[in-house]
């Protein structure tokens, strides 16, 4: 299994398969073929239906700038493609032809190159199902944090601080941005309105919502407005993992290493779904974006609860069992509708996973394995119109031209 360095990548929203994908192919691209003076990039399925939306056009143009850069967004597919999130790009000097690359965004930012075996973190772990992991850890005595350093090696400390210095100020200029963001629907930042209000708050429980809420739509809008974030494990489910470890951090007054702990377990989970499923929108729905970040956070939770390993694994199993067969339906293409939403929801669905486990731990019948399984085949079977084409679910039904209050 593949090292946690590969969940979190710290890039630019607002998608990591539409955005931090596509560019990390091209910077590649274009080191490959610097004599060349005119690129041509054709996207397909997924890339050609949401790519304006998510600014896959946007941040090629970016990357290829100044040279004159062409991007056709292809209504038919050709039949070799096997992944929604396929691209070709061509490279010319003048009328030559230099070469093409056949990529695929396979979700999270990661990508792979056709016939090349992409440069990535080297396997660091031995096990690749959490059974494995656990039966391990009970054989040598060691905490799931031991075990992530005995792999991963003591440097993982100082890249897991990294990525929650990135997380922490993505929450913090999230809560101070206002305005409209991009797009085109008028939607507008609400992190820093549900940050203050207090109205109708009465509870705890009340407060804790609300900040949790607000700490998602924090992360999630700057995401959605092209900013710095955190893959957790994609840019569309960037605001749970956050939202859940900032809380602790402010409130519960969790230490920067029990944080620490904290993201590594979580970034196991992460690794675990990616190695057995795939956290791509484009290929199972938005269950494995939301639902693995879910889980994700969930694990987080226990963690900094205190709770056992089997614990642990319950909590994060419950957060996706309840996110199985969620469709990936972003209005206009765009990661604003439902996006930032779900990211809140999950957040505190996070919460009650974890709290959940601590009072039935012992009982439960479904294995944290069992459900990733099932999570990729029923987004395999999903139709493909609910798998971030905006095709199917809300995007069919909504019209920004047409649409009214209540319709």
């Amino acid at each position: 299994m593949k090292s946690i360095r590969n969940v979190y990548r710290i890039g630019r929203g607002p998608s990591s398969s539409h955005t931090i994908g596509p560019e990390r192919a091209a910077i590649y691209f274009k080191n490959q073929y610097e004599e060349g003076d005119r690129y041509v990039i054709k996207l397909y399925e997924s890339l050609c239906k949401t790519g304006k939306g998510h600014g896959t056009d946007r941040i090629l143009n970016e990357v290829f700038a100044p040279k004159k850069t062409e991007i056709i967004f292809c209504e038919e597919t050709p039949e070799d493609v096997d992944h929604p999130n396929t691209f070709d790009m061509f490279v010319y000097k003048k009328d030559e032809l230099l070469g093409m690359q056949r990529f695929v965004s396979t979700g999270g930012g990661d990508i792979r190159l056709d016939g090349i075996k992409e440069v990535e973190w080297p396997d660091a772990y031995p096990e690749d199902t959490y059974a494995e992991i656990e039966q391990y850890c009970r054989f040598r005595g060691l905490k799931l944090a031991e075990y992530i350093e005995l792999c991963e090696g003591e440097d993982i400390w100082d890249f897991l601080s990294k990525i929650w210095q990135t997380m922490k100020a993505s929450v913090e200029s999230g809560l101070e941005a206002e305005g409209e963001l991009p797009g085109g629907l008028r939607v507008q930042r609400r992190a820093k309105i549900l940050y203050n209000g207090t109205e109708q708050e009465n509870t705890i429980q009340n407060k804790e919502s609300r900040l949790l809420f607000s700490y998602a739509f924090a992360v999630s809008e700057e995401n959605a407005d092209c900013g710095t974030i955190v893959t957790a494990p994609t840019c569309g489910s960037c605001g749970i993992l956050p939202s859940v470890l900032y809380y602790f951090y402010k409130e519960q007054g969790a230490k920067d290493k029990e944080i620490l702990n904290a993201l590594a377990i979580a970034g196991l989970f992460g690794s675990l779904v990616k190695t057995k499923a795939s956290v791509s929108g484009a290929k199972c729905g938005c269950q494995a974006e939301v639902g693995t970040a879910c889980s994700m956070a969930a694990a987080a939770v226990a963690c900094l609860m205190g709770l056992k390993k089997e614990q642990i694994q319950y909590a994060a199993e419950i957060a996706m069992e309840h996110h199985l067969g969620l469709t990936c339906d972003p209005i206009c293409g765009l990661v604003q509708v439902p996006c930032i939403e779900r990211n809140a929801v999950a957040a505190v669905r996070a919460m009650d996973a974890a709290r959940l486990a601590s009072y039935l731990s012992g009982t439960e019948r479904i294995s944290f394995d069992i459900v990733v399984r099932t999570m990729y085949e029923t987004g395999i079977s999903m139709n493909q119109r609910f798998r971030e084409t905006a095709e199917g679910g809300l995007a069919r039904m909504y019209d920004r031209k047409t649409v009214k209050r209540g319709k």
